[in-house]
């Protein structure tokens, strides 16, 4: 099993080179045909995975020829769960394996769900790209950026396909904004405010699995992976997403999915600059990850630092006032991806225009297309995610690139990174196109 970091470090800058070029190593060999039963496994069965990704697969597998025949998880409970949940599901027998080395020793996958720990994103990719499958991965896709050049290098290299799990890339009234940006009538984006307010105590807490975990149940090295050895700790295995480094959190978990689609819509792949502030406010649990985080970027041209645009993220576990909400400025308008409008609010109108000599600029009101996708932290069930597994599955059997690529998952992660970095370094944090590196203070970001 891919555990050690000094593997990860094996992961050259050459290598990355050659990979971000587009340069495969291999290619797959043949496309799949319509005969051809596409073999399906999990890795870690998961609330994201019974909730989210079960479903649309049940609804396609059969029309597709795509069947789950196994489930690698390494804590027992998991395993007795997820194949009693597959197995009535699904109408199968799914096959149970302690661990990956099991499950990719027995030959009998040709693709993986991955909805794993954070942290474990990026390395449970890496050893299904190298087992031969192809990979449905969830976001975030790496939490250092170790981890996302060494993840990134092995998909290039391998030809496999991999979805990353940011489901907002195969909704249509996203796909509708990304043209109108892109065609030029939007005008240039000026400013992106993000929000995602919820009020939750339970939010990513497990009390009552935390208290009945033992150490005997998992694989606790296994877990860790290439995180410094600790002691046995339940909350860091169940509640991972309140502890740094097994997650950054809110960047990670809710950022992300937001950042991604500026990337997407700007052609922009990372910040040029980061700012953050937060911390823990109202929680007292003993989380390490904060519970309230604004995080101010500056995107644009490298080679231009006078133009370009702001994105303000703002998030809070304590008040849920404002919601989640997408909105898109540009000196005509804005584009609201919580409503699917487009409108001239905030325009340049022409009393201020006339007033320097101007001309009104001022968008003309529409809707966008497709119909409105919740942007809210529960949209597993939504038409989002059913697409998203949809577009992966269609892509596993045509060899076409999928709708959030790995590409895509390796640049929000990168935002992801620098917000985090941000946070715990209290410093303006920028990125080293030569090293691919998150540089904060100086020196390169390390946990």
């Amino acid at each position: 099993m891919f555990t050690r970091r000094d593997f990860i470090k094996k992961s050259t800058l050459t290598g990355l080179t050659l990979a971000t070029a587009g340069m495969s190593a291999k290619s797959y060999g043949k496309i799949l045909g319509a005969n051809d039963r596409v073999r399906v496994g999990c890795v870690g069965f998961s609330d994201r995975h019974r909730q989210s990704h079960v479903g649309p697969f049940r609804e396609l597998s059969k029309g597709m020829n795509f069947e789950m025949v196994a489930l690698s998880d390494i804590w027992n409970r998991r395993r007795e769960e997820g194949k009693a949940f597959l197995d009535k599901q699904l109408g199968g027998d799914v096959k149970v394996f302690r661990n990956n080395d099991e499950l990719y020793a027995s030959k009998m996958v040709d693709a993986v769900f991955i909805s794993t720990a954070d942290f474990q994103h990026a390395l449970h990719t890496i050893e299904a790209v190298k087992a031969g499958c192809d990979v449905y991965a969830e976001k975030p896709l790496a939490e250092t950026m170790e981890d996302n050049r060494a993840v990134l290098k092995a998909v290039k290299q391998s030809g496999k396909i991999v979805q990353i799990g940011s489901q907002r890339r195969s909704g249509e009234n996203y796909h509708a904004a990304a043209d109108f940006i892109k065609s030029g009538k939007f005008g240039p984006i000026v400013m992106v405010e993000l929000m995602w307010n919820v009020n939750q105590p339970g939010r990513w807490r497990r009390p009552d699995l935390v208290a009945s975990l033992k150490e005997s149940d998992v694989d606790w090295k296994r877990y860790l992976m290439n995180r410094p050895m600790v002691p046995f700790d339940a909350r860091k295995y169940l509640e991972y997403r309140l502890f740094w480094p097994y997650s950054s959190g809110i960047p990670g978990q809710w950022m992300s999915h937001q950042i991604d689609t500026v990337h997407w819509f700007s052609g922009l792949p990372h910040p040029r600059s980061v700012v953050a502030n937060g911390g823990i406010y109202q929680w007292k649990d003993g989380r390490t990850n904060a519970d309230t985080l604004t995080v101010v970027f500056d995107y644009g041209p490298l080679d231009d630092p006078k133009s370009g645009f702001q994105v303000q993220f703002t998030s809070r576990f304590s008040n849920a006032a404002g919601d989640t909400k997408e909105l898109y400025y540009s000196n005509g308008g804005m584009i609201n991806l919580d409503t699917n409008e487009i409108s001239d609010t905030g325009g340049l109108r022409e009393r201020e225009a006339k007033a320097m000599g101007m001309k009104p600029n001022l968008l003309s009101p529409m809707k966008l297309e497709g119909i409105k996708v919740a942007t809210d932290a529960n949209t597993g069930g939504d038409p989002l995610t059913f697409n998203h597994v949809k577009n992966w599955m269609e892509c596993v059997r045509s060899r076409k690139t999928p709708n959030a690529p790995i590409e895509a998952g390796y640049q929000h992660s990168i935002a992801t990174i620098m917000s985090n970095a941000a946070y715990r370094t209290g410093v303006r944090v920028t990125f080293d196109e030569k090293t691919q590196e998150v540089m904060a203070g100086g020196k390169p970001f390390k946990y």
